[in-house]
């Protein structure tokens, strides 16, 4: 069992990410069983739930003439454009029937219409909070381990998020699946180890 200082995130291990769902991951459902064993290791587990609106804008069908992964220019900078996924109360926005009702607490994510939400703890503007920072504070966590899908996009911002805002972070790769899309799991590896994420 880990100090009760450090907490299991869990980032989005939802139907729709899983091989069958509207945006898969690779291998998405490998990770389930893995990630229920650690969850017996933490008093402290965090789950996020993608949780899209119907029409959420970074979907490429809220764009005229857009398909899905094309990049476009938002207010808040560029954002992929993904197939329709997690929208609120429909079952590729369900937890993964095999992953363990073992969180302490879910955090919805991406639920404004306007801004995606990658990391577990801000918006894509990288300033409106997810309220998870404040939690964490509460119960006097300063140690993250992060799993869940995908490593190379909402993982790879929640660690770096975290470890900005002054936690101790490990991903263990292991536990995560990536989309992989023109060389994005290099790259988000490459930005978590600058960020000071250890990666494992």
């Amino acid at each position: 069992m880990h100090s009760d200082n450090h907490a299991l995130l869990v980032i989005d291990v939802q139907n729709d990410f899983c091989p069958g769902g509207a945006l898969a991951v690779p291998g998405g459902d490998e990770i389930v069983a893995p990630i229920n064993a650690l969850m017996d290791n933490y008093k402290t587990v965090v789950v996020t739930q993608d949780w899209h609106p119907t029409g959420h804008k970074s979907f490429a069908s809220s764009h005229d003439g857009k398909s899905p992964m094309e990049v476009i220019d938002m207010p808040y900078g560029p954002q992929v454009l993904w197939p329709d996924h997690c929208v609120q109360n429909t079952k590729g926005a369900d937890l993964h029937a095999v992953l363990r009702d073992g969180g302490n607490i879910i955090i919805r994510k991406g639920t404004n219409p306007e801004i995606d939400s990658y990391s577990a703890f801000f918006e894509n503007d990288h300033e409106t909070p997810t309220g998870l920072h404040g939690y964490l504070k509460e119960k006097g966590i300063d140690t993250l381990t992060i799993v869940g899908l995908a490593t190379d996009f909402c993982v790879n911002y929640s660690a770096i998020d975290a470890a900005n805002l002054g936690y101790k972070v490990t991903v263990s790769l292991d536990h995560c699946r990536a989309i992989d899309f023109d060389g994005s799991l290099s790259a988000a590896i490459d930005a978590m180890k600058g960020a000071g994420v250890t990666v494992e």
